[in-house]
């Protein structure tokens, strides 16, 4: 029998977005929902407690980093991820493709997954450190695979699909990746072609290896979507990976800021609309309310956690830092009527003081606040899309969150 399946409940007026429900052997999530990141097997500074208590449904971790350390045998040995890190909820592992990037063409350019206009338009203006361009990369393609140079000690480990998905096999998620090859922004679109056609035959490679493992009942394979900031190439490849027989799809790569939204509907709306469909690596509120109308159910990123550990918070008037001197003496709550932990704990002066400290509690206090405030944005346009206001929850929320005070 099938641990896992996906209904839709409800469905946004004249767009894709959608409400619905993914049924996995860890309990259901409701979507659209917001995706905490545990990249290590942790979300950092947080108990699993304390991740739960932020109305957190689902964590995701990271392939490679859990396979360099502690290892993924190791964590079979220990009776899973799940067990491993005390997480009883659903829970997703990557494939280690973002890591193709990031430590290939990303590592020494500094390069995020949204690019602006200008850069994409100007690359010779792009800030690259000579001396840091000639670093060797810790990852390099072949068409069979990835050779990763680790970053704890230098050693070299080989990713082909099979293994990505063998090292998910043993990590045990629900919901798991095929492995692919997410690409610079600045790339040409000669090397976008050829390495969306290694990302089609990886895909299939991972799908025909989870089905041979006698897996296929316990965990979730999502293939995953690329081809860039290319209409044809975004096309091409909702086209190919939709008609593979994976449970649901990611939508990953890199891309430019303005035109996210085109490049998200260009998916969707070819991808089959009775699976769930995940939107790799984004966070801005804004862009979460556009892929919410563009039909992604599920969204993953690090922003709320790694902001938070620079001081910078989430209110509903905008972001905050309290970094900044005007916190010092103030006694409020970080966002007026949160009913997060932190803010219904604590205030903005005695947080600003934990920083100034360097104390670990104010890592944990923003953290628990940012990943709230978050989850429950997206909880209210969920909420939003059953009763008909999504619209006037949107403008609402957007036009408080971006005045400029």
């Amino acid at each position: 029998m099938r641990n896992f399946s996906f209904d839709i409940h409800n469905e946004l007026p004249n767009s894709l977005g959608r409400v619905g429900t993914v049924h996995t052997a860890h309990g259901d999530i409701n979507t659209p929902a917001f995706v905490t990141v545990g990249t290590k097997g942790t979300v950092k500074s947080l108990t699993p407690e304390q991740v739960t208590g932020t109305g957190t449904q689902v964590v995701i971790a990271n392939t490679y980093h859990l396979y360099l350390e502690p290892g993924d045998e190791q964590i079979k040995k220990l009776g899973g991820l799940h067990k491993v890190m005390n997480w009883s909820g659903p829970l997703m592992t990557d494939s280690g493709g973002f890591q193709v990037f990031s430590l290939g063409a990303g590592l020494n350019k500094k390069i995020g997954k949204i690019a602006k206009k200008e850069e994409l338009l100007l690359p010779e203006t792009h800030a690259i450190d000579e001396d840091e361009e000639m670093k060797p990369k810790k990852a390099t393609i072949d068409p069979n695979g990835v050779t990763f140079r680790s970053h704890i000690d230098g050693s070299a480990h080989y990713f082909t699909p099979e293994k990505s998905i063998d090292i998910q096999h043993n990590l045990g998620a629900d919901i798991i990746f095929a492995f692919d090859e997410c690409t610079s922004p600045f790339e040409s679109l000669h090397y976008q072609k050829e390495a969306l056609e290694r990302t089609h035959r990886w895909a299939k490679r991972s799908l025909e290896h989870h089905k041979q493992s006698g897996r296929g009942n316990e965990q979730a394979l999502f293939g995953i979507v690329q081809g860039g900031r290319d209409e044809n190439l975004r096309k091409e490849s909702a086209e190919i990976i939709g008609a593979m027989d994976f449970d649901g799809f990611g939508i990953g790569g890199s891309f430019e800021k303005e035109d996210m939204d085109k490049a998200v509907e260009w998916c969707n709306s070819i991808l089959p609309k009775e699976k769930p469909r995940h939107l790799l690596g984004i966070g801005e509120p804004m862009d979460l309310f556009t892929a919410v109308e563009k039909g992604c159910d599920l969204f993953d990123c690090v922003s709320p956690t790694r902001i938070a550990r620079n001081g910078a918070v989430y209110t509903k008037k905008g972001r905050i830092n309290l970094l900044n001197e005007q916190f010092r003496d103030d006694s409020k709550s970080l966002d007026e009527n949160c009913q997060c932990y932190t803010c219904k704990n604590y205030s903005r002066a005695y947080i600003a003081h934990l920083f100034r400290a360097k104390e670990i509690l104010a890592y944990t206090l923003t953290s628990i606040h940012n990943i709230y405030f978050i989850v429950h944005m997206v909880d209210g346009m969920r909420e939003t899309i059953l009763n008909g206001d999504f619209m006037a929850y949107k403008k609402d929320f957007l036009a408080k969150y971006y005045t400029i005070s």
